[in-house]
């Protein structure tokens, strides 16, 4: 599974790259993002469901939380 670093980047870069780096990977492959606390963990999932993708959970870690998203047909 691929993951992707997100914390300290803030929006809407950090959208940017999601999108970015799920060009990378194959439609159904699953990938983790890491995203700060606040508007990133708002807006990123939103954004990314509201794109096709499916969102398989968000968990809260230590003082981040961890996206995990199956990639939806191009």
């Amino acid at each position: 599974m691929t993951t992707v670093d997100l914390r300290g980047v803030t929006c809407p870069t950090n959208f940017v790259k999601a999108k970015l780096a799920l060009e990378m990977v194959d439609a159904g492959e699953v990938i983790e993002f890491l995203l700060d606390d606040g508007e990133p963990v708002k807006n990123v999932p939103r954004s990314l469901k509201s794109e096709g993708h499916k969102l398989l959970g968000l968990k809260e870690a230590e003082g981040y939380y961890i996206l995990t998203l199956e990639k939806g047909e191009e």
